[in-house]
């Protein structure tokens, strides 16, 4: 995928106002309209001006977009760096276009599931409801799965007289809820935008992710474990010490368990209406043949074992 510079596309500098963005935007939609346009590629720089326009003109997208550096060039090969939305406040607004689509895989990868167009103000005479705001953030699993309350920042874009975009932050305390998954919300009423004269403010919407863990991997209310474990342990049977969030448990490996065998904890995964289970991965880790010993020990299992692990592949 490659990287958009949106200030070049439309010949402006990164401080630019949000009038100057305005004016250039309406200069070059003239210019490169494919109804009135002689330019080779009038349509394409068209869909293009629009597109930058569609980010610069809007201090949420912008503030996200500048979040990225200017240290990239048009053109370069570019993956979003991992949580780089996390903490912005979006209120949303619409689509210039009629649909996402129109975009280049650029904007979709970075806005495309962010949350804007949520929303809007609930009118009723003069005063209107203040529209809800959302927000990404990160937890560790284990705030998850002992409930927890943490202290969050947030970053919300703020436009100066002078028309600059700058960010202001806000740090709120959130009770994280016990058993919360990836991808579900936590509402806090009252505590998005404001409202028009006596309009009640909008809520923040939190969205909730989980932080990579060192261990474990989640899917659902489901917590897995990749478990090293020795050939000899797999093919005699052992029993072992498990690490799991809730404390270290005894586990039996049966015999002759084979590398990715799954071995169950009922009711050990993220609490729930029904709990979620633990499931331990076995990963068979071979010892080296580095030493005089190892090497005869492996010649040896060569001549007395009767194995081909690939005999299921010989026609």
């Amino acid at each position: 995928m490659q990287y958009k510079d949106y200030y070049k596309i439309m010949g402006l500098s990164r401080d630019a106002t949000q009038d100057q963005i305005r004016r250039a935007y309406r200069k070059l939609a003239r210019k490169y309209h494919p109804d009135v346009s002689k330019e080779k590629d009038a349509e394409e720089r068209f869909k293009e001006v629009g597109e930058a326009y569609e980010v610069l003109k809007d201090p949420e997208k912008r503030a996200a977009y500048d979040q990225l550096g200017a240290n990239w060039k048009a053109g370069q090969d570019f993956r979003p760096p991992p949580n780089w939305n996390e903490g912005f406040e979006f209120r949303g607004g619409g689509f210039t276009g009629d649909e996402a689509g129109v975009y280049s895989d650029f904007f979709e990868q970075l806005f495309g599931r962010a949350g804007f167009g949520a929303g809007g103000r609930r009118q009723h005479g003069f005063h209107a409801r203040g529209q809800d705001s959302h927000a990404k953030i990160h937890i560790d699993l284990e705030d998850s799965f002992r409930g927890a309350t943490r202290t969050i920042t947030l970053n919300a874009p703020e436009t100066d007289a002078q028309g600059h975009v700058y960010t202001k932050q806000r740090s709120l305390n959130v009770k994280i809820p016990k058993g919360i998954k990836g991808g579900q919300h936590i509402k806090l009423a009252g505590q998005g935008n404001p409202g028009a004269g006596k309009g009640q403010p909008g809520d923040l919407i939190l969205e909730i992710e989980f932080n990579k863990h060192p261990f474990y991997r989640v899917a659902e209310t489901d917590i897995y474990l990749d478990l090293p474990t020795a050939p000899w342990e797999a093919a005699l049977g052992a029993r072992i010490k498990v690490p799991t969030p809730d404390g270290i448990v005894d586990m039996k490996i049966p015999p002759n368990s084979q590398q990715g065998s799954k071995l169950r904890l009922k009711g050990r995964g993220l609490p729930s209406k029904t709990p979620g289970d633990f499931f331990v991965v076995l990963q068979i880790v071979l010892p080296l043949a580095n030493t005089e010993k190892s090497k005869e020990i492996y010649l040896a299992m060569q001549k007395e074992l009767d194995f081909n692990p690939r005999q299921s592949l010989i026609m």
